[in-house]
């Protein structure tokens, strides 16, 4: 017998879960992850608390541990969580200033900065990253401009799953799919770019030495046992980002399977065997990272969705809320019950899903979204059944978008995260893609992943498939309605018209707002 934990660092919550070899989740508890805005002269700047992340992490631990008959049986824990956000530590193991959350957007600055003078293809060529105000680097040079005397202070720079790592066991160091966010990292070599830094004058020393994940990096030492109910000596093992560890239960490791994680974005991933870093890839605002799977990277186009339903919901649905409290369910069953019933292709209407930009294939973040089509006969339903199609022909626009940039063959299409529960958007996924996609059963894909990593790194599991074969859990299967399939790409032609059509009259309106 033996467990394995995974913590997940989320943006909303700290998880800790703990499963069987089996996959079964035994043991969970979470807190808020507690974001604040400490500057009245910046409301918009936005930080994590270390304290928080730590204390938060401990104490959803301790409640997990607690449910279990033999926390002895612990054999290794692994930590995934968010990409960017890091801290500065002392030598002596102290925070010297917050985490500045992903929310925050004071480096703008730093942005331009860095587009200037290093650029976005010679960027891409180099790490596989778009420049993003977030990416670590910026960070650490608003640092070095603002609080010069805590960068002068600063042994290590630990991104935010770092962080606990060297909380629960002392060392500094980082993973390659960590590694991968911060502008600095060479997907050829999985080292520092010497260039990027000679450019940026960040110090090498500041950096976390970069291990694949998987790697057992050191035990709970007494005092982290004493404040996490964890074993002490029990190993810490490297886990990863967040997405690349939630396709590893998902086998979106192997070559063929593509994995949508579904929630606010609509995350598309899919396993390469090198790094595909070409001017190409780097238009259609791909992400390439290392992969948390061995000898592996990954490729990520992704746009927001389930953002854009909660929106029509809050914005359209108060009779469905006043049904589902008179009538009992939730609103979404009315919401998706009238869009099943609307006709394919919503009577003509057609949304695009741009209400936040759009970031893969089409890469303008000034984009806006549109009903188009409108007419007096279209119901609510109509327009519910747009939104849900809407986002479908953006996965598809995405698929078509790894296909062609990167060669990918989409053999097998999984999905996971919170978007899988709305079975309508679901068939309307697969009839629009025309591929079946399955729903494992998977219990809470992110912090599986890390435990799996976990279990690899203690040699529970021999290697990424063997863990596989122990967890997987064949879920629901959408079959495409092939008729339906033929009418939908009929009308994607269409979708594809519709960005290049109103991109000029946005513009129009956007500058004159």
């Amino acid at each position: 017998m033996g467990y394995l934990v995974g913590i997940d660092l989320g943006s909303t919550s700290l998880k800790a879960v703990i499963y069987d070899l089996r996959g079964n989740a035994l043991a969970r508890a979470s807190r808020p992850t507690e974001r604040v805005n400490p500057d009245p002269a910046h409301p918009d700047w936005a930080i994590w608390r270390p304290e928080q992340i730590w204390g938060g992490t401990c104490q959803a631990l301790q409640e997990a541990i607690a449910q279990l008959d033999d926390p002895s049986a612990i054999k290794g824990v692994a930590v995934t969580g968010m990409g960017m956000d890091g801290v500065p530590m002392s030598k002596e193991g102290q925070w010297l200033y917050p985490f500045i959350s992903w929310h925050c957007a004071r480096t703008k600055p730093q942005q331009d900065w860095w587009l200037e003078h290093v650029g976005a293809e010679r960027q891409f060529a180099i790490s596989g990253n778009p420049v993003w105000a977030i990416n670590s680097a910026l960070r650490i040079l608003w640092m070095r401009e603002h609080e010069p005397g805590i960068l002068e202070k600063t042994h290590k720079w630990l991104l935010i799953e770092d962080f606990v790592n060297f909380m629960l066991c002392g060392e500094f160091a980082t993973d390659y799919s960590m590694a991968s966010n911060t502008l600095l990292f060479d997907q050829r070599t999985r080292t520092y770019s010497e260039e990027l830094l000679r450019i940026s004058g960040i110090e090498r020393g500041l950096l976390a030495d970069p291990r694949p994940s998987g790697t057992l990096l050191g035990h709970v030492h007494a005092k982290a046992a004493e404040a996490t109910g964890l074993p002490k000596g029990t190993p810490v093992v490297l886990g990863g980002h967040d997405f690349l560890c939630g396709a590893l239960p998902a086998g979106a490791f192997k070559p063929g399977v593509v994995l949508s994680v579904l929630g606010t974005w609509d995350i598309i991933v899919a396993a390469i065997p090198e790094p595909v870093l070409t001017p190409e890839a780097a238009a259609m605002g791909t992400w390439v990272d290392s992969h948390v799977a061995r000898n592996r990277w990954a490729v990520m186009g992704s746009a927001v969705a389930a953002e854009m339903l909660e929106w029509f919901r809050d914005q359209f649905g108060a009779d469905e809320r006043r049904r589902a409290e008179a009538e009992g369910g939730v609103d979404w069953d009315y919401l998706m019950a009238a869009a099943a019933a609307a006709p394919p292709g919503a009577r003509g209407v057609m949304f695009l899903p741009h209400m936040s930009g759009s970031s893969f294939p089409i890469v303008d973040a000034s984009s806006s979204g549109a009903f188009v089509g409108l007419r007096n006969i279209a119901t609510k339903g109509d327009l519910t059944r747009a939104v849900v199609e809407g986002l479908s022909y953006q996965f598809l626009q995405i698929l078509k978008g790894l296909e062609s940039g990167f060669g990918l063959q989409a053999e097998s299409l999984v999905a996971v995260g919170g978007g899988t529960k709305n079975r309508f958007a679901m068939q309307n996924k697969a009839d629009v893609a025309g591929k079946p996609i399955e729903t494992p059963e998977i219990e809470e894909a992110t912090p599986l992943g890390a435990a799996i990593l976990a279990g690899i790194g203690v040699g529970l599991y021999r290697d990424e498939q063997d863990a596989f074969d122990h967890v997987a859990r064949p879920g629901r299967v959408y079959e495409p309605d092939l008729k339906l399939t033929a009418k939908y790409a009929g009308w994607y032609e269409t979708f594809e018209r519709l960005y290049p059509a109103l991109k000029e009259v946005h513009g129009r309106l956007r500058n004159q707002s």
